[in-house]
Parts: C-alpha cells; structure tokens; sequence
C-alpha cells in the first residue's frame, strides 16, 4: 500500500514548537495484518479531526506485518488525549496482543519544519532500535 500522505488537520501557528512521534509496529503473524490494517485505517480517519493534531501520515506495508505512524501534535496533552479517545483506545488494547514489536519516538520540532519526512523519522526509529537492542 503507497503512504498515506501527510494531511494537515490543524494547522500550527508558524512560530510554534510541535511534538513529534513516530512509530514502527510489527504483527507476530501475518494473519494479524488485515485486523490491523483495518484498525489502523480507522485510527487514521481520527487522527484526521483530531484536536491538537497538526499533521500525520501513515505507511501500512501489510504483506511484510509493518506499520508505521507518524503525527505531529500541539503539545503532549494532545497526544494523549487522542490515544485515550475512542476509537484509537480501544484499537490500541485490542491489537497489543497481536503486535510483536514496537518503538516509538519522540521529539520537539518547530512548526516550520512540518510536513516532517520519512527519512527522518526512520532513521529516529532505527536509532531507538539500536540503543533498545543495546540495553537488553
């Protein structure tokens, strides 16, 4: 499946500092793919009138179990906000016992340097595997 590309649901005053997360999740079984294709379509549909989301793409490679997130956010509390909100808790529960692997990343950004690209936020998400895989 091609990216999703980054919409822009609410738009940050241009001087603002943004948080940014990405994140890398692994099914345990390709089985699971579809469920969490699914679940992660109707994530993506919330993310998009989210209050407090600034920007947001996603890339669903279902035939390898892989997806992968990446958002920009007002502030923390609205991230969390979101991913306490229905549907995104409820699919965050319910896919946790299919997902095999998992990293997030966090960091502040200014507005300016949005849309953030995926280059970017792999090589985060490859830097946090490397020092995860280090501490173990």
């Amino acid at each position: 499946m091609p990216t999703l590309p980054w919409t822009t649901p609410n738009a940050p005053r241009p001087d603002a500092q943004v948080l940014v997360m990405a994140s890398r999740l692994e099914v345990s079984s390709l089985m699971h793919s579809p469920r969490f294709f699914l679940k992660s379509l109707a994530a993506w549909k919330q993310v998009r009138s989210a209050p407090g989301a600034v920007g947001a793409s996603l890339i669903a490679q279902p035939l390898k179990g892989v997806f992968w997130t990446l958002s920009a956010w007002e502030d923390r509390k609205a991230l969390y906000t979101y991913a306490k909100t229905e549907p995104h808790h409820s699919i965050m529960t319910s896919l946790r016992t299919v997902t095999e692997a998992s990293t997030f990343v966090f960091w502040e950004a200014e507005a300016v340097q949005l849309p953030i690209t995926w280059a970017d936020a792999k090589h985060r998400i490859a830097e946090q595997q490397r020092l995860d895989a280090a501490a173990e």
